[in-house]
């Protein structure tokens, strides 16, 4: 379905699992997962299927971000994180959901990360799962050049310095595959419909300088932060220091031995397990 959060501005929203279940007299009410996908320039369908499995527990919201997927086309700039973060207010508002337990995946722990700055008083939870803070090139460079030796590590350079068309397509042969341990699921490579040109622009103007460390000081519900200690796009470093940034008393910190970018994808029984916990706390 398509939901109109602003005018002329429709995001693409799926809906798994019931908000309300029978028990005994009564309707309990579900808490409800909200999915931010990674990019920019991708889509929800990156949390396909993994996440149908946590229905018995919450009801799980999928969307795509303004801009992206199968939301409605809208300027490059105003694809910016601010706004972002506010579009999940504004999709909870229009869709009634108070108190969302919100993931961030990657890039969308960068809007995860805004939207605590944000509205601190929102969300019930917040997961950020294989994210950062920061630009973080050297990281980057130093742990592609780990996994993929010094081709990885100058596409990698090629790629985040002069993002475009012919720096992402080496990047794509020398380093995608080193994002994970595991091989990706064949069947998904047509799912997601991709929009580049949101992840060059956002790549060119917003990510070089940004630092979301301080918004995260007023945070004021539980935070869980994910990390495969073999992600070398978001390595876990960046992780660390994120967890040392949000305050000690609502922070929890999961890392994942021979994990890639987004533990499910790698390690779905150990991923389960923590998120099934976090979530049912």
């Amino acid at each position: 379905m398509h939901i109109e959060i602003q005018p002329g501005v429709r995001l693409f929203v799926d809906i798994e699992g019931l908000g309300h279940v029978p028990d005994g007299k009564l309707l309990r009410e579900k808490p409800t997962l909200v999915l931010i996908h990674g990019g920019p320039g991708f889509d929800h369908t990156a949390f396909r299927p993994f996440f149908s499995r946590f229905t018995d527990l919450c009801q799980v919201v999928y969307f795509d971000q303004r801009g992206h997927g199968r939301s409605s086309p809208r300027p490059l700039g105003e694809c910016r994180l601010d706004t972002l973060a506010d579009d999940v207010v504004r999709l909870c508002d229009v869709l009634g959901i108070a108190k969302p337990i919100v993931l961030g995946q990657s890039f969308g722990g960068f809007v995860a990360q805004r939207y605590l700055a944000r509205h601190p008083a929102h969300p019930a939870k917040v997961i950020l799962s294989s994210t950062s803070h920061h630009f973080g090139l050297a990281r980057k460079i130093h742990h592609f050049a780990r996994l993929g030796g010094p081709e990885a590590a100058a596409a990698t350079r090629d790629f985040w310095e002069r993002p475009g068309p012919e720096t992402w397509a080496a990047y794509e042969v020398h380093c995608r595959h080193l994002y994970n341990t595991q091989p990706k699921n064949p069947d998904a490579g047509g799912w997601m419909l991709p929009r580049p040109d949101i992840l060059f622009e956002h790549t060119a103007t917003e990510l070089p300088g940004m630092d979301l460390r301080p918004g995260l000081a007023a945070v004021q519900c539980p935070v869980l932060v994910m990390a495969g200690e073999e992600d070398p796009v978001t390595p876990p470093e960046d992780a660390e220091e994120i967890v040392a940034a949000l305050p000690a008393q609502w922070v929890r910190f999961e890392r994942f031995a021979r994990v890639g970018h987004g533990a499910w994808r790698d390690d779905p029984e150990a991923a389960e397990r923590v998120l099934r916990g976090f979530l049912s706390a």
